[in-house]
């Protein structure tokens, strides 16, 4: 295997995970009655899944619970062994080298697990480093240096249950880098942390892919942190890839329509009725618009371009605003109108690739 590693390597075309036709099926044992003997169910968790993650890039892996991704990731950590399929990390056939690949990966969960509490962050990297082999002075060095990268050096020898929830997950970080991976499984890395805390992880995630070429599998439902950071996104369900593409090859099927809410000061039903038809013949009839909440709340979809002319029209109508705001459609939302249109159409896989 040697041998074939070291060709391998030289290739840096090859320097990727790359997943062929991965199938994961278990075998469930169902007792109908008290006299009737076990039957067994095959239940078909992954079906068909094809995906590469390159190093230096962020790949994506997006779906509503139980669409099959933690299984997926399970199988390319080499976690758990594929029904069928083939999966290759850097040319080497990850199935039967899955110690060899475990070395090369990490993995990094959101929330508050797999650390240990009562330890500082010293100690639990180098228990974390010792479960790598590491040891002495050159775990030191490399512990001192994760600490910085992740903006902890100051709080080193202060016990993690004294962490903020932001410090944790950057510390959790700094134990998914111990062993110097080539390739990071992030499973929702901002999973409740506030919205300036979870800047600075996305921040940190993209430098590991840019700067340190790290290959990068996430797995986020925040809409906007899978557009920020996401090189590649494939969309899952039901053990399926169902569609899959950049970022912006995927916004079309995403639906990705920002809305404007417009909220107001006093509802009258008749002005709002001449304010639509207005709208319907004057700008764009492919626009949207719906009176919500009994009159308190304008709500107009698609045609951003459009959104100038359809706030004079309210002052020409002279109904009075009492403020604007822009919502973006939330994933989960988003992601339930592709898994709907793809079951609706036979659940082939769409792609917008080349």
């Amino acid at each position: 295997m040697c041998s074939e590693v070291k060709e391998r390597f030289e290739n840096q075309e090859a320097r990727k995970i790359i997943a062929r036709h991965l199938v994961k099926d278990y075998i469930l044992k169902e007792k109908k009655g008290l006299f009737v003997r076990r039957q067994k169910k095959v239940v078909h968790a992954v079906k068909d899944i094809s995906l590469e993650i390159p190093q230096g890039k962020i790949t994506g892996v997006l779906g509503i619970n139980g669409a099959g991704k933690t299984t997926t990731i399970r199988m390319l950590a080499s976690v758990i062994a594929p029904t069928a399929g083939s999966l290759t990390m850097n040319g080497v056939d990850a199935v039967k080298n899955h110690l060899w690949v475990k070395e090369r990966i990490n993995m990094i969960s959101g929330g508050e697990r797999n650390l240990y509490w009562r330890l500082t962050a010293k100690e639990n990297l180098r228990y974390f480093g010792s479960l790598y082999g590491l040891s002495g002075s050159g775990l030191n060095e490399k512990i001192a240096y994760l600490l910085k990268i992740v903006g902890l050096e100051d709080a080193a020898d202060i016990p993690v249950e004294r962490y903020s929830k932001g410090m944790k997950q950057r510390l959790q970080i700094a134990r998914g880098l111990i062993n110097d991976p080539e390739y990071l499984f992030m499973d929702e890395p901002t999973l409740g942390l506030d919205i300036v805390i979870a800047k600075e992880i996305r921040k940190l995630v993209l430098e590991l892919a840019k700067k340190e070429k790290k290959g990068i599998l996430l797995t986020t439902h925040y809409i906007q942190e899978a557009e920020e950071l996401c090189d590649y996104i494939y969309v899952l369900d039901k053990g399926e890839i169902i569609a899959q593409g950049t970022k912006d090859e995927l916004k079309e099927l995403f639906m990705y329509e920002p809305q404007l809410l417009i909220q107001m000061k006093t509802p009258d039903n008749q002005r709002y009725e001449e304010f639509i038809r207005a709208v319907d013949e004057e700008v764009n009839k492919d626009i949207d618009i719906r009176i919500e909440d009994a009159g308190e709340k304008i709500k107009v979809t698609g045609g951003t371009d459009t959104w100038l002319s359809v706030l004079d029209l309210l002052m020409r109508h002279q109904i009075e605003a009492a403020g604007l705001s822009i919502q973006e459609p939330e994933l989960e939302g988003v992601l339930m109108k592709i898994i709907d249109q793809s079951r609706g159409e036979g659940n082939e896989e769409k792609s917008v690739s080349n």
